[in-house]
């Protein structure tokens, strides 16, 4: 009789999960000292589960994942658009998922439950500027009408004149907002305050598929963000406040290889100024990365160049992308470095599927080939390009040397090329300018580099 009544138990817990409605929101944190808040918004439509994901620190809203299930308990939230993925387990004792956040070889625990988080209280940031502002602040839209999409920004203009020059304010890899606000910092808001404070005008706008610009972040590559920049030119040119020969681009990280792409396609492009863009192509760029950015040691430095470079010859490959994640998964798996990382951990298959996934992404895909230093060689317009000589992300010797080298190469009586003492990829004062030093340093942006920025401008928008 008890063996019928566990029987019993057991079909009614099954058929309790399977029931289990999971749609609303869910919310999680990670970290220690500097946490950082996860709000996952689940859905239920003609297609099945889908996914919003909210991170407040970052002022990111309704950023669309790829691809949900609930299966047999199992949570799993395909966020490899965004780098990440989630895997959680549903326990019905405590109505919550135990799982782990995923970004490639690593793994976080993040537990998600119904009950809100008590908001973590934001740092004084004190470039940060606070309103009224001294200028005018005008929120504003958009067409990307070769991609149909829709995008939403800010545009600040001087109390001064009736015409003024503009910047374009281009953001770095990964979903950003208008503000770039990465690592509690607001990068973008102080560069657009200080040059609107200096005479320029400034757009910037939330990348397609964030907060309120349509479109889909994840299908996109660098090329197709190049669109939307060109957009926000063709918006520009339309407005009767702006000056449409002065119209420039300022770049940061990707979106320093982005403005050359633009540049050398358009005639609208008054001035451009690169901040830690490369001058390498993609390919070359990730093999320096795999080595500066590595979290672990290696004993033999040469053999683990030759790993990431085979890795990246075959996830570069002109063939189906099918066949390259085939290719990629097989020479992973056979690895001697792959085993170092992996080992016998029961994540092993999870590990090795998140780090092709990770290369063979359209965007990662189109970036390994792509040579930025091809661009800057056909631009015509003035260039400033500026890195800090603590950038751990983007090496700044070897990167501008090739931009100097492009611009040298096509003719380009204009530009200069500055590296900027003990400044990090972020442009703060830093110690070490490594990436966990980010969110600590309370600089936002050095006041250094943005009096040079503007200072550059100014002297070609007279």
């Amino acid at each position: 009789m008890r063996s019928i009544q566990l029987i019993i138990f057991a079909i009614l817990i099954s058929f309790s999960l399977a029931a289990q409605d999971v749609t609303g929101d869910w919310y999680g944190e990670v970290g220690n000292n500097s946490k950082i808040q996860f709000i996952f918004h689940l859905s239920k439509g003609a297609e099945g589960l889908t996914a919003t994901l909210d991170i407040p620190s970052q002022n990111l809203k309704g950023i669309k994942t790829q691809q949900v299930s609930f299966e047999d308990n199992q949570l799993y939230i395909d966020g490899k658009n965004l780098g990440f993925e989630y895997k959680g387990t549903f326990r019905p004792d405590s109505a919550d998922f135990k799982g782990k956040f995923i970004e490639g070889p690593n793994a976080v625990p993040l537990i998600l439950s119904r009950e809100k988080l008590k908001a973590i209280k934001a740092k004084v940031r004190p470039q940060e500027p606070i309103r009224p502002y001294p200028y005018q602040e005008e929120s504003v839209t958009f067409e990307n009408t070769k991609d149909n999409i829709s995008l939403a920004g800010t545009l600040t203009l001087p109390n001064t004149g009736d015409v003024h020059p503009v910047a374009i304010l281009i953001t770095g890899s990964g979903p950003q907002n208008r503000d770039q606000a990465v690592f509690g910092h607001k990068s973008f808001l102080v560069l657009a305050d200080h040059l609107t404070r200096q005479g320029i005008a400034v757009l910037r706008y939330d990348d397609r598929g964030v907060n309120e610009s349509t479109g889909s972040f994840a299908e996109a590559t660098t090329a197709d963000f190049a669109t939307d920049v060109q957009s926000a030119i063709d918006y520009l040119k339309t407005r009767s406040d702006i000056d449409p020969t002065q119209i420039g681009l300022v770049g940061h990280s990707e979106g320093g290889i982005i403005a050359p792409m633009v540049a050398a396609n358009s005639k609208d492009v008054g001035f451009m100024v690169i901040l830690a863009g490369t001058g390498v192509s993609g390919f070359e760029t990730n093999l320096i990365q795999a080595v500066t950015l590595r979290g672990f040691p290696v004993e033999d430095e040469e053999a683990y160049k030759a790993f990431i470079t085979e890795a990246l010859t075959i996830a570069s490959a002109d063939m189906d992308v099918d066949a390259v994640r085939k290719e990629l998964t097989a020479f992973y798996d056979q690895s001697a470095f792959f085993e170092m990382m992996a080992g016998q951990s029961p994540q092993r298959d999870q590990i090795l599927k998140g780090l092709v996934d990770a290369r063979t992404t359209p965007w990662a895909r189109y970036f390994v080939n792509y040579n930025p230093a091809d661009m800057f060689a056909l631009v015509e317009c003035p260039v400033l390009s500026l890195n800090g000589t603590k950038d751990m992300q983007v090496v700044p010797d070897i990167n501008q040397a090739g931009i100097k080298a492009a611009l040298e190469k096509g003719k380009n009586k204009d530009f200069q090329v500055i590296a900027l003492e003990g400044l990090n990829h972020m442009f703060q004062t830093a110690e070490t300018g490594a990436m966990n030093e980010y969110d600590n340093i309370e600089e936002t942006f050095s006041p250094k580099a943005l009096q040079l920025i503007s200072d550059w401008i100014l002297e070609r928008v007279k």
